[in-house]
Parts: structure tokens; C-alpha cells; sequence
């Protein structure tokens, strides 16, 4: 049964500043260890990682009874995937290659039942597996989010009718993404990426949506820049950054001491 008490969404519509992470290893500990370590959200990622949906579904399910908002990156924006990952519990999406205000639609669409949406309507674990359709009904209406993923090019043109689509509750930049589509891979800090990025949170700031912006390094000065500069939704690194860059400093200590 879904956890009601858990609302990401209004931490969003207050204007709060939001921190979460990305998970890619399909493991119930890591799931754990990830929602209770205090991030607001912790997203499932199915679009770069091997997952099934009976895994993710799993890790939805972990993820919420910690008391942290689960949230799925789908492999793509297809109505089926946003239903079953809805219907296992998730509080949201993130839409990958959101370019158009058509993307941003289709995907508002298949998280909502008709007749704001087109989501078909099952009994499963968010909705309490029958016994509580009525509440989530009303929370569908009031509580799941939508976030979508500017990293590309082509979305630069069409930011303002992306980000005023109703029921698009914030988005997040996919820098490497971005840099790849702009003929600059993983040049972060080259200047038309950074003057790309700046347009990209300015017009969130016009438009009053919540920016985000997934610091994929976990690199703690970076996140507290971020938050200067008005990101509001903000992913810190992965599990596999996380699990490899500890690792490496742990071990580069040993190997100093013992020199």
C-alpha cells in the first residue's frame, strides 16, 4: 500500500530545496541503505541499468516503506512502462528526452486516469490492492509528480512550452546528454554548455518551476554551488559513483600510510 504520508509534491509546490540520488544496482540493501541515509527522494533507474520491472518494483516498494518518496527514470516516455511502475507504487517520474511540449503531455497523461488522463486503472499496490482506489484516486489527482529531463539540444527551443505543460511539476538537466547532443561529450565546462545550462535555469526561475540537475560526481562542494546558484531538485551522484569513489579514496589512504 502506497505511503500517503510522503509528500514530495508539496515540498515542491512550497519552493523547497530537494535532494535525492540515483539508484542502478538492482539490490534490496542498496535500496535500503539509500532511502534511510536522508535524501527527500530516491530514484529507480530503468533506463540505464538492467532491472527488470519485478526488480524495480521491489526497490518502489523498499524505497517507500523507508519513508522516502520513490521515483522511476523510465526507459523511455511509453504510457505502459508509466502505468505498471505507477501501479507498483511509485510517487513519479522522470522522462527521459523530453524535447517538446508533446513529450511533456504524453507523459502527464499516462501518470493520470481519464479524465485528466489516460492512465487505465488497475488494482495493484498503490492502490492498496483494491481496498483504497477511492484514496488514490485522490492522490493521483493531487500527489504523483512528473518530472521531466532536458538533455537535449532540440529542447533548448522549446523550454517555455515544455515547462508550462499542466502537470509538469519540475525538470532536471541530463549534462551529459546535453553535451553529447551539442557536439561537446562530457565537456562540462566548456561554454556553450554552460551557457546552455544557465538559460535552461533561468527559464525555470521565470516560469517558477523547479529546477534540477543531477551532479552525477559525489562532489559535496558542487551540490552546495548548485543550491547557491537556485537548483531546487537536485540528485546527488548514483550508487555506483558513490560505491566506486569510496572505495578508491578508501584504498589511495592505505596505500599512503604504508609508502
Amino acid at each position: 500500500m502506497l505511503n500517503k504520508n510522503v509528500s514530495l509534491k508539496k515540498k515542491l509546490k512550497d519552493g523547497k530545496v530537494t535532494i535525492g540520488s540515483w539508484i542502478t544496482l538492482g539490490h534490496p540493501g542498496i535500496a535500503e541503505i539509500m532511502a534511510l541515509a536522508g535524501f527527500d527522494w530516491v530514484v529507480v533507474d530503468m533506463e540505464h541499468s538492467v532491472m527488470s520491472i519485478d526488480t524495480a518494483g521491489d526497490l518502489i516498494r523498499i524505497i517507500d516503506l523507508c519513508g522516502t518518496a520513490p521515483m522511476v527514470r523510465l526507459t523511455s516516455n511509453h504510457p505502459d512502462q508509466i502505468k505498471r511502475v505507477m501501479d507498483a507504487g511509485a510517487h513519479g517520474i522522470v522522462v527521459p528526452m523530453v524535447n517538446s511540449a508533446d513529450d511533456a503531455m504524453r507523459a502527464v497523461a499516462a501518470v493520470r486516469y481519464a479524465p485528466e488522463g489516460s492512465r487505465g486503472v488497475g488494482l495493484a499496490r498503490a492502490q492498496g490492492y483494491g481496498v483504497d482506489f477511492k484514496e488514490y484516486f485522490e492522490w493521483q489527482k493531487h500527489s504523483s509528480v512528473v518530472i521531466v529531463q532536458i538533455e537535449h539540444r532540440d529542447a533548448l527551443d522549446n523550454l517555455d512550452a515544455i515547462l508550462t505543460v499542466p502537470g509538469v511539476d519540475g525538470f532536471i538537466i541530463g549534462p551529459y546528454d546535453l553535451s553529447c547532443s551539442m557536439g561537446i561529450p562530457g565537456q562540462f565546462e566548456h561554454p556553450d554548455l554552460i551557457a546552455a545550462l544557465d538559460k535552461i535555469l533561468a527559464a525555470g526561475k521565470r516560469l517558477g518551476v523547479p529546477s534540477g540537475l543531477h551532479i552525477v560526481e559525489p562532489d559535496a562542494p558542487r551540490l552546495a554551488q548548485s543550491i547557491q546558484q537556485g537548483y531546487c531538485f537536485i540528485a546527488y551522484s548514483v550508487d555506483i559513483r558513490l560505491l566506486d569513489v569510496g572505495v578508491r579514496q578508501g584504498i589511495q589512504c592505505f596505500k599512503e600510510q604504508i609508502k
